[in-house]
Order: structure tokens, then sequence, then C-alpha cells
């Protein structure tokens, strides 16, 4: 059976890692063209998705980069009011620790033989065994595997439905090397995540392992074309900050001044999800995994359901070497089930950061009664 990945993040690199502890051969084509050709992205909190890297052997190795202070906690409200702070001992267990993407996709990376991923082939079509690259190759294969991402490629091959948007738009800026910069707002976020919750509004700011503050302003119950609306210059740093804080009226000035105290980097996300509880037909030849089988809310699920998709397909491959359409259907019908449930309990949780009053709701749901 030739083994084709598409998409080179979490879970498609986990699958390929499971299959080659199981003496199975893979290889994943990625649309960038090396490991270091952009930005990651942030941290990500790995809970559930641990199973998934002790299957592939590598939970020593993922907690020797994992950052336990990571699960500090701090919950304010906007006029400064402080609900909530959890500070991690230095010797509690590692449940729900944080660990930059780039560093784990480098452990994935690393784990694998040489030439397992080719860089710089983007998805283009499939058809009768054969996968067509915008660079003009191709490669046949028996078995396809999607793990390209909200935006894939390979999703038509099994179902129509496309990600929609949730009412969510987000700003993305940040203060790089905050300790020597702004000690000040460094000591106040703390080590882990420091969240400040309004009505419709939210200032996520969390602490990554290079001494970068990544901050997060969300904007709830707001249109899919928010951003052209909305005054923010996004091709103006100086002025895109001084918006943003036209847009938080009333909020305490130490939150107003991490903003200001933000480098020129500045990016927008409009959030979108597919359908809870996602299914198609299972196809022998054809299946996907992560965000491209199940995007749901970004609440912390999304990386540790796509590491366990990969685990569980190279697991069902793994014990059906002879019959790969039983595999898949296996997988499907398992993936189906825990995603769909994972999908759920975060669309509840993007109902509560949408509530009027989610900052209080927010306690209650980390300090239950």
């Amino acid at each position: 059976m030739t083994i084709v990945i598409v998409g080179a993040g979490p879970g498609g690199l986990a699958l390929a890692r499971v299959l080659h502890v199981h003496g199975i051969e893979s290889a994943v084509y990625e649309r960038e063209t090396s490991r270091n050709a952009r930005g990651q992205g942030g941290m990500l909190d790995i809970h559930s998705g641990q199973r998934a890297l002790r299957e592939a052997g590598l939970l020593d190795e993922f907690f020797a980069i994992a950052r336990g202070e990571g699960q500090d906690m701090r919950l304010l409200e906007p006029d400064g009011t402080l609900l909530l702070q959890e500070d991690t001992p230095d010797d509690a267990p590692l449940l729900r620790p944080e660990v930059d993407r780039a560093d784990l996709r480098d452990l994935l990376l690393d784990s694998l033989p040489a030439g397992t991923v080719r860089w710089g082939h983007a998805f283009e079509s499939a058809d009768n065994g054969v996968v067509q690259f915008a660079n003009g190759s191709h490669t046949t294969y028996d078995l396809l595997v999607g793990a390209d991402g909200a935006q894939s490629r390979v999703r038509p091959l099994v179902t129509d439905a496309c990600p929609a948007h949730t009412g969510q738009n987000v700003v993305e800026v940040g203060i790089p090397d905050i300790d020597r910069t702004h000690p000040d707002l460094a000591a106040m976020v703390g080590r882990g995540t420091y969240w400040v919750m309004g009505k419709g509004t939210s200032l996520a700011a969390q602490r990554n392992g290079d001494g970068r503050v990544r901050i997060g302003i969300s904007f709830y119950n707001t249109p899919e074309d928010w951003f052209a609306k909305s005054g923010i210059p996004l091709d103006d740093p100086a002025a895109a900050r001084a918006r943003l804080i036209e847009l938080l009226p009333g909020w305490d000035a130490r939150f107003t001044a991490l903003i200001e105290a933000c480098d020129d980097t500045v990016a927008r996300r409009s959030m979108t999800t597919l359908p809870i509880g996602l299914t198609w037909p299972s196809k022998p030849d054809v299946t996907l995994l992560g965000d491209a089988a199940h995007l749901m809310p970004a609440v912390g699920e999304g990386a540790n359901q796509a590491l366990l998709d990969g685990a569980a397909l190279g697991l069902a491959l793994a014990a059906h070497r002879d019959d790969y359409p039983a595999a898949i259907k296996e997988y499907d019908n398992e993936m189906f089930d825990r995603t769909g449930k994972a999908a759920r309990m975060s669309a509840g949780m993007q109902e509560l950061l949408r509530s009027p009053d989610a900052a209080r709701k927010l306690l209650e749901f980390f300090q239950p009664s």
C-alpha cells in the first residue's frame, strides 16, 4: 500500500510517526517549502493528545520541551477586577502543559526518517489513484489522507461541507522579549495565560517559550466582513493599535498598555468551523484528519484531536495490514464519535465566551461550586 498524507501539521506528522513505529512507510506532502518557511503560531495546550504522543513513542521527549508553568492562568474583568489566579507548583504533574507549535512540529519531524516529508508540494487534485501537485509533479496512492487544515483541498473528495463563520473575529499582536523590554507588563501577565473577558470582547495574552507574549483581541457576535467595517488599518500598525484601544472603551489602563507595547506585527483571523458531528460515508482510499475533518472553535481541542486522529488511524492501519478499507472504516467511526463530542463541548465554550457575562461564567467553569 502506498500511503500519501497531505499536510505536515501535528495530525499528519503523528500519523506518519505511528506508522513508522509499526514498520509502515508513508510520504507526507507539504505546501510549505521548508520547516522554517513561516512561523507556526503560538502555544498549544496538550492534554488528551498526550495519548497520541505515547503511541508515537515521543512522550518523554514531549515533556522535555513542554512548559508546565504555561498552565498558570489569570482571569480578569475589563475594570481590572481579578477573578481568578492559578499558579502552578513546580512539582505539579504536566496534565495540560503548553508547548510551542514550532517545537512540537520539530519533535515530530525529527522523529521521521529523512525524506518522509516532501516540501514544496501543494495539493491540486486527485483522481484514479493519482495526486497532482501545483509544482507539476504527481504521485500515486492507494490511500490518501487529507491532513491539510481548515481550508482542506482534499475534503471535497469525501464531503461537500465547508467551514462557516462563527461570529468571532480576532486581531493578533504581540510583545517580543517582554521580560527585558517591559518587565512590569511581564510580571502582570505572568508565566501562562492572562485573560480579560468583557461583554462581546476579550483579550488573551499568552507567554510563549521564546519570551514573546502573544495577544489575541477577540470581537464576538460580529459578521464575517467585520474587518472591512472596523476601522482597523492593518497596514498601519501604530494606527491599528490606537484603533484597537478605541474599540475597548472603559478598559483598565493596564490592559491598553499591553496593546500600546506591541510591535508592528498585526494579523487578522476570522474564525470558522465545520458542522458539529460532520460525517461522510467511509471510502476505502480517502479519509481526513484534524481540522480538515472537524474544524471546531479554537478553545484548546483542535490540536489534541488532530494528534489523536493521527495515532488512531496509524494504529488501525497497523492492525488491519491486509484490509485497509476495514481500517479506514474503523478509524472513521471512532473519529466521528470522539471528535463529535469534542466539537459539541467546544461549541458550548464558544457560546459561553459570546455571552454578556462571560467572565463570571468562565469563573464558574474553572471553579464550579
